[in-house]
């Protein structure tokens, strides 16, 4: 059940904000448990069940790591018990999104040896990635005393199944969530006026800007390698960039104004981020709960930039690599996370990752992040690693080949006039105002443009999304 879908549009989302409307100011947590529970078996199926357990597994182990809770004689076990439930929680992730991969690699060394090796298929449950840091981090902040475990199993299920974040994010840190299970509800009516405009907007992101693009991006790297030309390969990666974007900062805008139509408020997880200077300052801006989760349970623990330069550089290498098959069991995904994780340390080698004050350095040093950037998406969209590097290579090398008859068939009008709104959208100065235009209302005039644009979406999001022609978010496959 897709965001951007009839089923969840008209039926479902309507449905549960009626409920939560008339339901007992206590009873919130209730209705958006059963509510998450639907929502997830709708798409994942049996593979619901693993979610079940591993709510389990965490939901039972969290009061037994609160600090002072020590059996007699065994002051060592509080620590053991949260090594042994998130070893756990990695081995659900591991078996159940990587295992294929790793059964993969050993049935090719096989090959090379002659020999035969089988290949494990496990479907890959809807969301894994995402309610795996989520009951880390439950348990790391209780183990650390951040806050206390929860004891009512309504509100656990509330904060790792909750639908909006379930899927694809944001990635909600307990510390980040906690104080706001047990509140009793009293501006429903207010919390759903303020999200449904976030999720408005999510929502034209979505189906008017990436949606629109998505055809020719697909057109783009499925072009085989002895027909792709520099015209194409360019069209493909900055069209993927503008997709990405649109489509995942889209999905956020979403699941934050649909938390808040239920009364929570989720953390951000986009901030402009192709107006960063530097790579550094894009991983600040870019998926930021994912960097924040890394930061404070990898990369700290680790020792951070705090036990000199080559420590800090292994760090940064770990948390990359880790970055970069979280996102997907493939080398192409390896290569895109040690590539940024590359990046972050010659800019810290060098002192590039702050922000030169005169205004043409930095336009310089934005565009080189843009262009790195856009570099980067290539391995992350490609297939496999000799497509995207075979698609580099064409971007290098410049001709005049022009588009196949499938690629210029996939470039219609309506396609390149939101690609290229999409490009000035993003590419705007960071100080043009746009910010305070998406994120906020300042001024009567920016309210009544905002007000404009978004009826005008939500009513063309409405119409496309009714005529099907819509697809799931790329960050569903995650």
């Amino acid at each position: 059940m897709s965001f951007a879908s009839p089923l969840f549009l008209w039926y479902f989302l309507p449905a549960v904000l009626a409920v939560v409307l008339v339901a007992p100011r206590s009873g919130r947590n209730l209705v958006v448990a059963i509510a998450s529970l639907v929502f997830y078996a709708s798409g994942a199926g049996g593979t619901t069940v693993l979610l079940l357990a591993c709510i389990a597994v965490n939901f039972l182990a969290g009061p037994r790591l609160e600090p002072g809770h020590e059996w007699p004689g065994q002051r060592e076990r509080r620590k053991w018990l949260l090594v042994g439930v998130i070893a756990f929680d990695l081995a659900v992730l591991l078996v159940w999104k990587y295992a294929g991969f790793a059964t993969e690699q050993l049935a090719v060394l096989a090959r090379w040896f002659g020999g035969d090796y089988p290949v494990l298929q496990l479907a890959l449950p809807i969301g894994i990635s995402f309610y795996t840091f989520h009951h880390i981090s439950y348990v790391v902040d209780i183990y650390r005393g951040e806050r206390p475990a929860l004891r009512d199993p309504v509100s656990f299920v509330t904060y790792i199944a909750m639908f909006p974040q379930l899927v694809a994010g944001p990635i909600v840190r307990y510390r980040e969530i906690a104080d706001q299970l047990p509140q009793r509800r009293t501006h429903r009516l207010d919390d759903i006026a303020a999200g449904f405009p976030r999720f408005a907007w999510g929502l034209t992101k979505k189906v008017v800007i990436a949606d629109t693009v998505a055809p020719m991006v697909d057109a783009c790297f499925a072009t085989p390698a002895h027909e792709m030309t520099f015209a194409i390969a360019w069209l493909g990666a900055i069209g993927y960039t503008a997709q990405l974007y649109f489509d995942f900062s889209g999905y956020s805008d979403m699941a934050i104004g649909v938390g808040r139509m239920l009364g929570f408020r989720l953390p951000e997880n986009f901030a402009r981020p192709y107006s960063s200077v530097t790579i550094t300052e894009f991983w600040r801006r870019w998926h930021m709960s994912l960097s924040r989760w890394f930061r404070d349970y990898v990369y700290i623990p680790l020792g951070g930039n705090r036990a000199g330069t080559a420590t800090t550089y292994r760090n940064l290498t770990i948390i990359f690599v880790l970055t970069g098959f979280w996102h997907g069991a493939a080398w192409t995904y390896l290569v895109w996370g040690l590539f940024h994780g590359a990046l972050l340390v010659l800019e810290r080698r060098f002192g590039w990752s702050v922000s030169p004050a005169d205004w043409r350095t930095r336009l310089g040093r934005r565009a080189l992040t843009m262009l790195l950037v856009v570099v980067g998406w290539v391995f992350f969209r490609a297939p496999d690693l000799g497509s995207a590097l075979g698609m580099l290579g064409h971007m290098l090398v410049p001709d005049l080949a022009g588009l196949t008859d499938v690629v210029a068939a996939s470039v219609t009008h309506q396609r390149t006039f939101f690609l290229l709104v999409a490009l000035v959208v993003v590419l705007l100065p960071a100080g043009s105002g746009t910010g305070p235009f998406l994120e906020s209302v300042r001024t009567r005039e920016a309210y009544a443009l905002r007000a404009a644009v978004l009826t005008a979406g939500l009513g063309y999001s409405g119409l496309l999304v009714a005529t099907g022609t819509f697809s799931p978010f790329l960050y569903y496959q995650f």
